[in-house]
Order: C-alpha cells, then sequence, then structure tokens
C-alpha cells in the first residue's frame, strides 16, 4: 500500500518486490546498548580531557565561531551546569550518541531485509568498531554525528523502499538540525541528491515530499549560513586552514582509515555492502548509497580536511552489509566464526580508541601514532602546572598559548588566576593582553615565532606530560617575554592561526 506518496507530482512508484522486514532484534539490540554503556562509561574518567574538550568547555557561548556552529559549545556548558565541571559530565552526552546509534543502525540492517541474525552483527560489531568508540569516549563535533549520519540515511533509505515520501522530510529536519554542530553534513545532503541522480529512483525529483525535505534542511540550516555570510564565511577559511595542514597526510591515511574507523572485519561488512547494492536486485533503489560513499571520499580527498570525515556513511554500510554477511554465515560453524572475529575486531578496536592501556605503556604502544586523540587526553595538569611555575617565577601579566588545548588546561587547572590569551582558531577574537602589558609567558611552540614582537625572549622550561607521550605539547618551549616593541593592538594579529 503507498504512504505518504500522495497523488500528482507527489506520487512516486515503489519496487515491484519490496523487501520483507523481519522482526526487530530487541534482545540483541538492547544487550549490545547496555555492553557499549557500561564499557564507555567505565573509561569515561580514565586518563583526562581531550584537548577538544577543554576548548569546548572555555569557549563562551555565541552564535557561531570561526571553526564551527555553536552546538558542541553549547552542549558542554549545559552538561557543566547540570553534572559539574569535570571530565565525565562532558562525557555522558558522546556515550548517548554512540549507544543510541545502535537501534538505528539496526533499524537500517532490518529495513534492507536483514534477519534478528543480521541486526545483532550489526550492533554488535557497530558497539565494537574503533569509531564508535572514540568518538562515544570524547566530547567531539563527530560524537553527534554517530547519530545524525545513521538517521539521516535511515530515513532515505526507507523513503525508496517503502516509496513513502514523507521520510524525505524527516531526512531534511535531521540534515539542516544537524547544521548546528557541523556543516559537513551538507556534503552527505548533495551525496544523497547526487546518487539520486545517477542511480535512481530519479522520479523522486517530481515529488513535492522531496523538496518538502530540502525546504526543512534549508530553513534549519539558515541561522548557520546567516552567520557565515555575516561574518566573512568564516568555515571556508577553516577548511582551507585544515587542507594547507593537514592535505598530504590525510589523502595518505584516509585509505587504510576506511578500514581502521571500523575494524578489519567490519570493512569486509561495507565492501559486501557496495557489492551488494550493485548486486541484488531488490537493492536496486539503494544504489544512492555508492554514489553518496564515493562523494564523501571525493570531498575528504580533494579537501584535505580530516580523514575521520568518512565515519557515519562507513557506519552505514556496515549496518546494509551485515545481511549479506548473514546470508553467508549459514553453518554453526561459520556463525562460530562470525562472533569470534567480531568479538577480535571490537577488542582490538578498544585497545586503539580507548584509554585502556596503563599510562607508562601507552608511549611505547604506538597506539597515539595511529589515534591522536588518545594522546590529546595525557599531560593537561602537569603542562598547566608548569606554565603556572614559569608565571610565578617570572611576575608574568598575562599566559599566551599556542593552541587551545593549552589555553584550556590553564583555564581548568591553573591557580595563579593570570588571564590566558590564544591565537588559536576562536580565541583570538576574544583578543588579546591590555596593551599595558610587559611580561607574558608564551606556551608551545608559537614562543619560537614571536621573539622579534619584543625586547627580550628567553626558553625557562619545556613542557612534559612526565610518561614520555608524544602529543602536540611534549617537548615544545615555554617562554618568558618581556617588553613588547610594537603594542598589543598592534601585535595581535601575529599570534593568529587556523589549524
Amino acid at each position: 500500500m503507498r504512504r505518504g506518496g500522495g497523488s500528482g507530482a507527489g506520487a512516486v512508484r515503489g519496487p515491484q518486490r519490496p523487501l520483507v522486514r523481519h522482526e526487530f532484534a530487541l534482545g540483541p539490540v538492547a544487550a549490545a546498548m547496555l555492553a557499549l554503556a557500561v564499557v564507555l562509561a567505565v573509561v569515561a574518567p580514565l586518563y583526562g580531557y581531550h584537548r577538544d574538550e577543554l576548548y569546548f568547555r572555555m569557549l563562551p557561548l555565541q552564535p557561531g565561531y570561526v571553526d564551527q556552529p555553536p552546538l558542541t559549545p553549547v552542549i558542554a556548558h549545559a552538561v557543566i551546569a547540570l553534572f559539574g565541571d569535570g571530565v565525565v559530565a562532558l562525557r555522558i552526552v558522546p556515550l548517548l550518541c554512540a549507544v543510541l546509534s545502535l537501534p538505528v543502525l539496526a533499524l537500517i540492517t532490518r529495513e534492507v531485509g536483514g534477519t534478528r541474525f543480521a541486526q545483532a552483527l550489526t550492533v554488535w560489531g557497530m558497539a565494537g568498531a574503533t569509531l564508535t568508540l572514540m568518538f562515544g569516549h570524547v566530547l567531539l563535533t563527530a560524537s553527534l554525528d554517530l547519530l545524525v549520519w545513521p538517521a539521516a540515511l535511515l530515513c532515505a533509505v526507507r523513503a525508496v523502499l517503502r516509496d513513502d515520501g514523507r521520510w524525505w522530510l524527516a531526512a531534511g529536519a535531521i540534515i539542516g538540525a544537524s547544521t548546528f554542530n557541523k556543516l559537513l553534513v551538507v556534503v552527505l545532503m548533495v551525496g544523497i541528491a547526487g546518487g539520486l541522480a545517477m542511480c535512481g529512483p530519479r522520479r523522486w525529483f517530481a515529488s513535492a515530499w522531496l523538496w518538502a525535505g530540502v525546504a526543512a534542511a534549508a530553513a534549519l540550516a539558515l541561522p548557520s549560513a546567516v552567520y557565515q555570510v555575516t561574518h566573512g564565511w568564516p568555515q571556508l577559511a577553516m577548511g582551507a586552514a585544515l587542507a594547507e595542514d593537514n592535505a598530504t597526510e590525510v589523502r595518505v591515511l584516509m585509505w587504510p582509515m576506511l578500514i581502521l574507523l571500523v575494524g578489519p572485519v567490519l570493512a569486509v561488512f561495507w565492501v559486501a555492502a557496495l557489492h551488494g547494492v550493485l548486486r541484488r536486485a531488490q537493492w536496486r533503489p539503494l544504489r544512492f548509497l555508492v554514489v553518496t560513499f564515493a562523494v564523501i571520499v571525493a570531498f575528504v580527498f580533494v579537501g584535505g580536511t580530516q580523514f575521520y570525515y568518512t565515519a557515519g556513511v562507513l557506519a552505514v554500510l556496515v549496518a546494509v552489509g551485515a545481511v549479506p554477511v548473514a546470508d553467508w554465515v549459514r553453518t554453526r560453524g561459520r556463525t562460530r566464526w562470525a562472533w569470534t572475529l567480531v568479538a577480535v575486531n571490537a577488542a582490538t578496536c578498544a585497545v586503539v580508541a580507548l584509554p585502556v592501556l596503563p599510562l607508562p605503556a601507552l608511549a611505547a604502544s604506538g597506539i597515539g601514532d595511529i589515534n591522536s586523540a588518545v594522546g590529546d587526553q595525557v599531560g593537561w595538569e602537569r603542562y598547566a602546572a608548569q606554565i603556572d611555575a614559569a608565571v610565578v617565577a617570572s611576575s608574568a601579566e598575562a599566559i599566551i598559548t599556542s593552541n587551545y588545548g593549552e589555553a584550556g588546561a590553564v583555564d581548568r587547572f591553573g591557580a595563579t588566576g593570570v588571564p590566558i590569551f590564544s591565537g588559536h582558531n576562536a580565541l583570538w577574537d576574544l583578543g588579546g593582553p591590555a596593551e599595558a602589558t610587559d611580561t607574558v609567558v608564551i606556551a608551545g611552540g608559537q614562543g619560537r615565532f614571536v621573539t622579534h614582537l619584543f625586547d627580550a625572549c628567553e626558553v625557562v622550561d619545556e613542557l612534559d606530560n612526565g610518561v614520555g607521550v608524544g602529543n602536540e605539547e611534549q617537548g615544545r618551549p615555554i617562554t618568558v617575554c618581556r617588553g613588547s616593541v610594537q603594542g598589543w593592538t598592534a601585535m595581535w594579529e601575529a599570534f593568529r592561526h587556523l589549524d
């Protein structure tokens, strides 16, 4: 029976042989959600704040920032107000996003014909995937994408498979609302549109429901668009800065990360999904997913921004690929092997994504080379104490940090009461030291490049996290500078950097 298609321009004919939607695997889904919640809750207080979490809690609430829309800092301030200024409070929302992503992914598997067993493979597999654990552990802008991208693509899949245009309206609303967190979701919308145009069903472009979804997305994205227009398109400047800093590395790393973000076992699932979508007659309406995936990959490669931008679509492809994998796992022996491999994949991903190794072993493990987010949770209290010591010894009137992690660390753990400034991203817009400021402590590598702006500069210490973890701060100088040669209003531009 046709639902929501209406007549005339809004009506779209559905597939001749609709897929069977099996019973929702409530038991396995609930068990996987509980297991994931327990794991993330246990590791939440380990190591310490991530640099982005320190940044979010420090940012004043504004309609937008040069490097992001306002939602994630709003979440940080809200959870601190509700639950206290601690690292565990900040990790409640990413935990919820990770846990709630599992039933959404199971619904995708069910929607494309997956049995209870296929749904179980999806949720237990994705509960242990690197991207779920990593973004579910730390509050990042990508944490919300764990839920948003699968939810938007679930609506798109339901629209084409159920011949129900109302799901385009839901997809548009999700995409539009997500622009308050990240503008990257617009690329997802472009990918879906490109997939429909290239692979069909093209007749959706005659549907009033699809255009209603586009209108909903545009209406909800309007505040973000207005901010960009009125502030000179800062997101473009930020994207250019990311590309300048990261492009060469990202264009190499993005390919192995297509495997590492889900783990090698689940990489088989998304490969099976792409193959199945192209070969299975009943999945013909889903071919837009192949183009969507290609658009996201091409965007990451050409833009050279962040390799993990493929994470949301990879999770959805894993959910689709669970169906052909489950079809292949027919015997008892294969079933045992399947669950063994999923468990091994989860254990491997957990070591890479979560703070499970003792800190003394982390440096030698090489995990930080694979996942810099782990190293970015180490050493902040010690760094802040070193900066404080330099301030006290020099009687400095201000602290200038080279990045927002260092600024956030001093803001959270510093005890001197000396004002903190940074030229990094949105912190530069908050302004620099007062004109009368004579002596400053400059933390981090930027101190090496601004000595010409002062009468005298001296390196007094090096940042050391005490466990030898090679993060961005380790070994960087702490510099005391005296006597600004131009005055701070003129000098502050020299401290500005986007990355």
